[in-house]
C-alpha cells in the first residue's frame, strides 16, 4: 500500500495496483470495525469510482466499517466476462479477510455490471452452515454461525446500483437504442466487437459448451458455485434503479421488473431524499407454482427474460427507483446515482446518504 491519506478524520490508502482501502484515522474506530463493505465498479470503471462513495460510508460509520474498493477488473479488464471477473473479485475479497482477521461481516455495494460480477463472486465465496462444511479455517475469531456465510463472514447488504440483472438485450434494456426493435437486434450480433465477452453475457448470446447463457447460470447452485444460496443469505437485497436518463441500463433490467410491474413514480418521496421517487419492498415468490405460465401471460415477449425475472424473485428486495428528471446532470444518470465524480456527480449524495441510513437497519 502506498501512503495514506487522511481527511476530515476519514483514511484512504492505495495500492500500487489501484485498489483502494477507506477506514477511520481514529485507532479505536478502526480496530472495531469488523464489517467488511466491498465496492465494485461499473465497465471500464475504476476503483476511484466510488471514492466519493466509501468515504461517505466511514465518515457516517467510522466505528463500524472498513471499506475496500475493488481494483481487480479495472478498464478494459471489464470486457474479459462476468465469470472471469467475478473469479478476480473472489480472490481479491478473500486476500482482505485474510489480511484483517478481525472482519465479522460483509457487504458488497456494486454499479452497474459490478452487480453482476458481486452475485457471480459470492457464489464463489459461500460456505455452507458450519454442521455441512468442512472445518473453518479462516481464523476470523468470529462467533460460528448456523446460517452459509461469504468467505467466513456474516452476509449483511448485497446493493446494486443500476445493475443489468435481466441483461441488456430486451426491448429499452439499452435506453440509447431508443427502443428501436431493429436497433436492439443488431446491437446482439455486434455488441461483442466492443465489449467482447462481456457483452455476451450481457445480451445473452454465450453458449460456452453447450451451458445455457452465464446470467441464467446464475439463477442456481451448481457445481462449486452457490449463486442463489449466497445471495439468499444476505440479509438485505437492495436494487437502485434510475427510472429514466439513463442511456446505458433500463428501468426495467436494474429493478427486476416487468414492463407492466413498472410503478407509478411522484416527484418525490422525502425532502432528505429529492431523488427518491418509489420504495418498494417485494416479497420472496414461490415461482414453482406458475411454471407453466408462458412470458406471454406476463406481458412478456422474451421468454428468457421471465425466467430471469422469476428466478431472482425468489429471494425477497428492497426496490428504490430514483429520478433525476430536474436535475442539470440528469443526462448523466448513470453516472450521477454513483457520484461517479464527486464534482460533476454530486446531485447523487442523496442516494449515498439513504443507502448508509438503511445500512445498518
Amino acid at each position: 500500500m502506498q501512503d495514506g491519506v487522511a481527511v476530515n478524520g476519514v483514511c484512504s490508502s492505495e495500492s500500487v495496483n489501484g485498489s483502494r482501502d477507506v477506514f477511520s484515522c481514529k485507532d479505536s474506530d478502526s480496530l472495531s470495525a469488523d464489517h467488511l463493505v466491498v465496492m465494485v465498479h461499473g465497465i471500464l470503471g475504476s476503483s476511484s469510482d466510488w471514492k466519493f462513495g466509501a468515504e461517505q460510508f466511514v465518515k457516517r460509520l467510522p466505528d463500524k466499517v472498513f471499506v475496500h474498493c475493488s481494483e481487480r477488473n479495472m478498464s478494459k479488464l471489464t470486457l474479459d466476462g462476468v465469470d472471469i471477473m467475478g473469479e478476480r473479485l473472489a480472490k481479491e475479497v478473500l486476500e482482505i479477510i485474510q489480511e484483517k482477521p478481525n472482519l465479522c461481516k460483509i457487504s458488497l455495494v456494486a454499479h452497474s455490471i459490478g452487480g453482476l460480477v458481486a452475485r457471480y463472486a459470492i457464489g464463489r465465496l459461500y460456505r455452507p452452515p458450519k454442521g455441512e462444511a468442512k472445518e473453518d479455517t479462516s481464523g476470523n475469531g468470529c462467533k460460528e454461525e448456523v446460517r452459509g456465510t461469504i468467505g467466513g463472514l456474516e452476509a449483511m447488504n448485497f446493493i446494486t446500483v443500476a445493475s443489468p440483472h435481466l441483461g441488456s438485450r430486451g426491448n429499452k434494456q439499452v435506453p440509447f437504442l431508443f427502443g428501436v426493435t431493429a436497433f436492439e437486434k443488431a446491437a446482439s450480433f455486434v455488441i461483442h466487437w466492443i465489449f467482447r465477452r462481456t457483452g455476451r453475457h450481457l445480451f445473452l448470446t454465450d453458449v460456452d459448451e453447450g451451458k445455457p447463457p452465464l446470467l441464467k447460470r446464475l439463477l442456481d447452485d451448481s457445481d462449486e458455485l452457490y449463486f442463489m444460496s449466497a445471495l439468499r443469505i444476505f440479509k438485505r437485497r437492495v436494487l437502485y434503479s434510475n427510472v429514466a436518463y439513463d442511456h446505458i441500463v433500463g428501468w426495467r433490467t436494474s429493478s427486476i421488473r416487468r414492463n407492466s410491474e413498472l410503478p407509478k413514480w411522484e416527484e418525490s418521496l422525502n425532502e432528505t431524499y429529492p431523488h427518491i421517487v418509489y420504495e418498494e419492498h417485494c416479497k420472496a415468490c414461490d415461482t414453482d407454482q406458475d411454471e407453466t405460465v408462458s412470458a406471454e401471460d406476463y406481458g412478456s415477449s422474451d421468454q428468457l427474460e421471465e425466467e430471469l425475472i422469476r428466478g431472482l424473485s425468489r429471494v425477497s428486495w428492497e426496490k428504490i427507483d430514483v429520478s433525476f428528471h430536474k436535475s442539470k446532470q440528469r443526462i448523466a444518470a448513470h453516472s450521477v446515482i454513483q457520484v461517479k465524480d464527486q464534482v460533476l456527480h454530486i446531485e447523487g449524495a442523496d442516494i449515498i446518504q439513504h443507502m448508509i441510513d438503511k445500512f445498518l437497519t
